[in-house]
């Protein structure tokens, strides 16, 4: 065992309550930070967190608003369990997991929204966890209890909705977990996990793993670099880290992409599944590029929120949304963090007379120990880590939605602001206790009508994926079931795919929505190809959807809004049989062809 250095013991008497609570001998090693697995209170406070986030979560399983990016990946499951194969089958800009993620789901535990969301809610809570393990190895206790609730309470209510978005965003926390315990022990079945799972980010989300996998190599490049050739990042040999963890990190990082051009390439889907995966690249983010922190208010939203009721509500208003603009500068936060850490840890190992020379001083009084070597590399990791995933929202769409995705990680800046033990300058010292009484105030206040809105639905609605309940009526689901069989062709045009899957009906073509602006010409004229070959008798059209462009994605062309080839075919060779509404009162048009009539 190493014996513990001058610093160890300074920092180890700031954690000294911890470190024995973990049983550790100070006569012998002292490991900083503090890893709250080795004690058994706290693996029952994580067990603790992961049952009541779960409960909590649970609480939004059946409420829904109809949001039409949820169907995308319950409609993809839907055709999967029909034979099909993505890609080869139907049209996918997103990597596969989430896909089949769900479908093995839906095969195990039975074909209903229930089962999406009961998977959506425990990853939501594991989520929670991660969170509450990374922020007590350098904050209290009642600061990581704190900063996992507010994960719970905000991140995944704010859009509770199956999507690859927060399957990524589980992957990623884990990848982020496994390499923070790589850091701390060198072990080969750590980096193992922390290269699989990042790997798997990016086989749920593209453009997240990306970013996760830059994020990640820098901060451990970092880390090595700053250490020195002759150190590894827990003091032992550079080669027990370097040799066969690397090895596992190798195979981690692979297994998934071998796997995964194995079966595409089976079923005769891998060009395919190429050309789907970088379709983005030149058709996404033109269309869905926003100002950084984007809020996705409409003018409506923005009226009830700040143009009508009293002084005080409107400021109580303002309270309950200020999160959304603290939210995305946390990772600009981080970045400055990053440079302060790196510096640090160069600082820790420059001789006592490099640091008296560079402070302009003669005395042979020693200079202030800089930090430990295990607390600069977690601040190093980390830090970098989410400089990574900044960079992969901001390549696509920098919105708070897209932020808040990425709460679990993000919130970790906030833990480490509320508990101030290791951020720098006496000033946020300050002003630390206001900052917590904010914390306390606008996050509870956000939170409180994300649960009201889950549980206070005023409607129930039977659907042949199960019960759901919705805060207005909907007229679309109903009218549908009563006359459109199971499985039979269904066309929703433009864009909300959960009809289909809540409906059990089949979408006829290989896209379950376009987006003006996004899809391409040859795409629509596709759509229309199908429409014609299969001769398509019913279509669901909302009419009124060009209205949504402008609040949604405000840089797309003009030029795309006005011809819509797939919109005018169906006017000139459908007509109308009822106006139906969604909760939201989007308008829809059931539409049969010309020469039918209405049912």
């Amino acid at each position: 065992m190493i014996a513990p250095s001058t610093d160890s013991k300074l920092i180890a008497a700031q954690y000294g309550r911890d470190l024995r609570a973990a049983g550790v001998n100070f006569a012998e090693n002292i490991p900083l930070p503090f890893v709250p697995e080795r004690t058994r209170w706290e693996r029952w406070v994580a067990l603790g967190v992961l049952a009541l986030s779960f409960l909590y979560l649970c609480l939004f399983r059946r409420f829904t608003t109809m949001e039409p990016d949820e169907g995308i990946v319950l409609q993809g499951a839907q055709r999967i369990l029909r034979g099909q194969v993505a890609y080869r089958d139907f049209f996918s800009f997103y990597t596969p997991g989430s896909f089949y993620l769900l479908a093995g789901l839906f095969r195990i535990f039975g074909n209903s929204l229930i089962v999406a969301r009961t998977a959506l809610a425990f990853s939501g809570s594991i989520s929670s966890v991660v969170t509450y393990l990374l922020a007590r190895r350098v904050c209290a206790r009642s600061t990581a209890l704190v900063t996992a609730a507010l994960v719970t309470l905000t991140a995944l209510p704010f859009r509770f909705l199956v999507l690859h978005n927060w399957d990524s965003t589980l992957c990623a926390c884990l990848a982020l977990y496994f390499a923070v315990r790589l850091v701390e022990s060198g072990a080969a079945a750590w980096a193992f996990g922390a290269g699989s799972f990042a790997t798997l980010t990016f086989l749920f989300e593209q453009s997240k793993g990306v970013g996760l996998l830059i994020g990640l190599g820098a901060g451990l490049i970092a880390i090595y670099f700053v250490n020195g050739p002759h150190r590894s990042i827990n003091d032992g040999s550079v080669n027990r880290v370097g040799g066969a963890a690397l090895a596992a990190a190798g195979l981690g990082l692979t297994w998934p992409f071998v796997a995964t051009l194995a079966y595409f390439g089976a079923q005769h889907a891998l060009p395919a599944m190429l050309a789907d995966w970088i379709w983005p690249l030149k058709h996404y983010s033109a269309a869905n590029r926003v100002p950084y922190g984007y809020q996705d208010w409409s003018d409506d939203t923005r009226q009830l929120l700040f143009g009508s009721g009293s002084g005080v509500g409107r400021w109580v208003a303002l309270l309950a949304v200020s999160p959304c603009f603290v939210i995305p500068a946390l990772p600009i936060v981080s970045i400055g963090l990053l440079l302060y850490w790196l510096a640090q840890a160069k600082s820790r190992f420059r001789t006592p007379a490099e640091t008296r020379m560079k402070n302009g001083t003669k005395s042979s009084c020693p200079p202030q120990s800089p930090p430990d070597q295990g607390i600069c590399a977690y601040y190093i990791l980390i830090n970098a880590t989410i400089a990574g995933l900044l960079l992969s929202v901001v390549s696509a769409r920098a919105d708070i939605i897209h932020f808040m995705y990425l709460a679990p990680v993000f919130f970790l800046v906030l833990a480490w602001l509320m508990d101030d033990r290791d951020i720098p300058g006496q000033v946020f010292r300050a002003i630390r206790p206001w900052l917590n009484a904010w914390v306390g105030v606008a996050f509870l206040a956000l939170s409180l009508p994300l649960l009201l809105r889950g549980v206070a639905a005023s409607d129930s609605l039977p659907t042949r994926a199960g019960r759901v309940t919705i805060p207005a009526s909907d007229t679309v689901i109903p009218y549908v079931q009563a006359h459109v069989q199971p499985g039979e062709p269904l066309l929703v045009y433009p864009y909300l795919p959960l009809y289909y899957y809540l409906t059990a009906t089949s979408n006829p073509t290989r896209y379950d929505y376009l987006q003006s602006g996004m899809n391409t010409a040859e795409q629509s004229l596709e759509m229309i190809s199908s429409l014609e070959t299969q001769r398509v008798d019913a279509v669901l059209f909302e009419d009124s959807f060009p209205l949504k462009i402008a609040n949604a994605w405000p840089e797309t062309p003009l030029s795309a809004i006005a011809s819509d080839r797939v919109g005018d075919y169906i006017l000139q060779h459908y007509k109308a049989c009822a106006l139906l509404h969604s909760p939201q009162n989007w308008r829809f048009l059931f539409m049969v062809r010309r020469n039918l009539a209405c049912p």
